[in-house]
């Protein structure tokens, strides 16, 4: 009882928003981290995780069976899931992946505005958990793994400062890897013609042109961001 007390006051625990310059610092290390070739290409694998996991949550709650979910090396990822090839049930879960990194960056802006970052990291931590089951090949294990411990480090040993630096670099990162991810589908697009794609898939399902489905990502994208810093008092 002593150690669910312990941890429900972690999670529950009340941070103050952080100040400028702090805030606004650690929000642009994250936009940084996100367009440094290097430090992309790691954190590319954590936005995966989000994608994936967006449209696993998706596919649940359309009706549609979950198989599983696989990561790989090269930063792509698969969700297989059951159900019929066409209709609204699949097209629901082929929107979630790009949006899921967007909408998971505005909630987290949304709780660390209300000085929530402890609560933030637990959900997380908990998502990482939830996510790790349905994996279904090594690398995607590991990634996960290491993510989670992570995640699970600085929430359970980090003081309060560290841990609200870390939720609001992470939230920053999510929102603005969002938008990333976007122009890099349609790079992809462009140069190799990525038929297999979310756009072009959906494209194929509702008959709506690809590029419209992209610039859909993109609007949502951008609209989470600029809201997500509006929260955070970064605007």
């Amino acid at each position: 009882m002593d150690v669910l007390l312990a941890i429900w006051g972690r999670v529950t625990a009340y941070h103050a928003p952080l100040a400028w310059p702090m805030g606004t610092l650690t929000a642009a290390a994250a936009v940084v981290a996100v367009l440094y070739p290097l430090t992309w290409r790691l954190g590319r694998h954590v936005i995966t995780i989000v994608h994936e996991g967006g449209h696993a949550i998706a596919a649940t709650l359309s009706g549609r069976r979950l198989s599983g979910i696989r990561l790989h090396s090269d930063t792509s990822g698969l969700t297989v899931s059951r159900g019929r090839p066409r209709g609204p049930g699949m097209i629901v879960t082929l929107l979630a992946g790009y949006s899921a990194p967007a909408l998971l960056g505005l909630g987290a802006a949304w709780l660390l505005s209300l000085g929530y970052a402890a609560g933030l990291l637990w959900l997380l931590l908990l998502a990482l958990a939830l996510i790790l089951v349905q994996v279904r090949n090594w690398f995607g294990l590991w990634s996960v793994a290491v993510t989670a411990t992570i995640f699970f480090v600085v929430t359970w040993f980090g003081d309060a400062a560290t841990r609200s630096v870390f939720a609001l670099f992470v939230t920053a990162f999510f929102l603005a890897g969002a938008v990333r991810t976007v122009i890099e589908l349609q790079g992809q697009r462009y140069r190799h013609g990525a038929t297999q794609s979310d756009a072009d898939q959906l494209a194929r399902l509702t008959h709506v042109p690809g590029i419209l489905w992209v610039g859909w990502f993109l609007v949502v994208g951008i609209a989470c961001a600029a809201v997500g810093a509006w929260l955070l008092g970064l605007l």
